[in-house]
């Protein structure tokens, strides 16, 4: 039996190594993404039992931070599973696929999907599917290494230090119980994460791993601008985007600080 299994394992070997750079590269994001997948499948899974536990725990918290504003509060599952859902299929999601499909369909990028309503759909199907395997594996990846994803408007006053927080924000993540500021490596893998499984996934063949970075590095940057929004016009349940019913969950919860 041992003798089957190793000659097994060296024939999958064998094809791998047989497989093209494309075929491997997909063969290993698969691996990636099914892990961040699972991630987020053991926070729901956790959060069900948790969710009695929280709810009588958020009426405490609510009470006392009327005097600790400034007191870190780590996110409950539930609020979790709230910001992943709405960040990876709520209406932002959907309205920047469909701007940026717009965009590519003008400059008809890539010319292999054509234009017409099949080669939008092409190009909205591909720019919503980054965001949601971007998403995916930043939620996944922080719940792994027990990182807050939310966004925490800056103590600070002035639009300079605000919009220096905004931006170390984008490549940073809160840890611990205290709450302290850490790089974050799913903040900063997400972006590319997306673009590779794009690239190598279903873009035509003549694009690579040049491509994949350069569009990672404009889905870095709309993040950015996501924070950006999130400290200068976000204001709170009773601010105009929230009465539009497009409040972007990623902020903060009521309890945490600066709120």
């Amino acid at each position: 039996m041992s003798i089957f299994r190793a000659g097994l394992a060296g024939r999958r070997a064998d094809q791998f190594v047989c497989e093209s750079p494309r075929a491997r590269f997909r063969r290993v994001m698969l691996f990636v993404l099914v892990g961040a997948v699972m991630a987020i499948l053991t926070v729901t899974a956790r959060s069900q039992a948790s969710f009695s536990s929280e709810d009588s725990s958020a009426t405490a918290v609510t009470t006392t931070s009327a005097t600790l504003d400034l007191a870190y509060v780590r996110p409950t599952q539930r609020t979790k599973i709230s910001n992943y859902a709405f960040d990876a299929f709520g209406p932002y999601p959907l309205v920047g696929a469909a701007a940026t499909a717009g965009i590519n369909q003008l400059t008809n990028s890539p010319p292999e999907w054509n234009q017409g309503l099949k080669g939008f759909g092409r190009r909205f199907g591909s720019d919503f599917g980054i965001s949601a395997v971007g998403t995916t594996t930043r939620y996944g990846l922080a719940e792994a290494f027990k990182e807050d994803t939310l966004y925490y408007r800056c103590e600070c006053r002035g639009p300079i230090p605000r919009l220096r927080h905004a931006v170390i924000s984008t490549l940073t993540d809160r840890r611990g119980e205290d709450g302290h500021r850490v790089f974050s490596f799913s903040a900063l893998v997400a972006p590319y994460a997306g673009s590779m499984v794009a690239v190598y996934g279903w873009y035509p063949n003549r694009f690579g791993a040049k491509d994949a970075f350069r569009m990672g590095n404009y889905s870095l940057l709309g993040y950015m601008g996501g924070n950006i929004a999130l400290e200068f016009f976000y204001s709170g349940p009773h601010a105009l985007i929230s009465r539009m019913h497009l409040n972007n969950a990623h902020g903060s919860p009521i309890q945490g600080p600066n709120r």
